[in-house]
Order: structure tokens, then sequence, then C-alpha cells
């Protein structure tokens, strides 16, 4: 049995003495003068951008609109996305708590009444926006499991 312990002890001490081992480096000088460029190939090709780079003069309408309406802008809404524009919306974003560095963020957009319209939306034809019934309207069985599932006594 002590032979079984000593070999487990030695094969977990390796097992945590060797990673340790090979995943330290050596950061070395350079020599001969050479610069710590990175050693990747130049590529000749321009940087591809991704995604929205210019908002729309339409949207960038509605979004002053918004702005004037919640006194983060003043004067008329003019289309274009202007530093003006940016400040109020980077100020509007930081007044709730959100980052500023993307423009527009997408829950100040939303705020600000501008979000997705889902009135078109293909299960949306079926759809009640209703009020929910009222408390009297659920049944006294239905209340008492709510209830009892909340761990309130009644």
């Amino acid at each position: 049995m002590s032979i079984f312990r000593l070999s487990l002890v030695f094969v977990l001490g390796a097992a945590l003495t060797v990673p340790a081992v090979f995943a330290s480096r050596v950061h070395r000088a350079p020599t001969s003068g050479q610069s710590h460029r990175s050693r990747r190939p130049a590529h000749n090709k321009a940087h591809k951008m991704h995604g929205q780079q210019v908002i729309d003069p339409e949207r960038a309408t509605q979004i002053q609109q918004a702005l004037i309406r919640e006194h983060y802008l003043s004067g008329e809404p003019t289309g274009k996305w202007d530093s003006t524009t940016e400040a109020a919306m980077q100020k509007y974003q930081a007044d709730q708590g959100w980052q500023t560095k993307l423009m527009p963020d997408s829950r100040a957009i939303k705020k600000l009444g501008l979000g997705p319209d889902y009135s078109g939306a293909i299960n949306a034809k079926n759809s009640s926006f209703a009020e929910p019934p009222s408390a009297s309207a659920i049944p006294p069985v239905q209340t008492a499991g709510f209830a009892a599932a909340a761990g309130v006594t009644q």
C-alpha cells in the first residue's frame, strides 16, 4: 500500500511541476540592433472597416428630435451627426449610467422611443396588448397556489 501512495505522490508532484516549467518564458533583449517589431509580413491591403460607419440622415434627425424633446439638445434637427449631437447623446447615455463610447447605444435609442417597431411582425397579428385581468378575476385556487409558491401565508 505504501508503494502505491509513494508513486501517487510522485505522479501528482510531476503533474504539478511540469506545466510550470514549460509555462515560463524568458524575454531577451534584441541583439545586433534589431528592434522589437512584429514578425508578421507587411500586408498591402488596407484595413477593412466593419459595421455601420455613418448614421443615416433620416435616423440622425429622429435621434435629434428625441434629444431635443428630452432637453439634451437645443435648436432644430439638422439630420447631420455632428459633434453637438454626439455630445448630447454622450451626455444622455452618461446620465442613464451607460457607456458613452459607442454612438448611439441601443439602450439609449430604445429609451428615447426610437426602438424597433414589431407591430408588423408575423406573430403580432393576433397579439393582445390589452391590460392584464385584475387580481379579482384570478380564481381563489390559483391565488392560493401563487401565495404558497411565494412562501406567503394567508
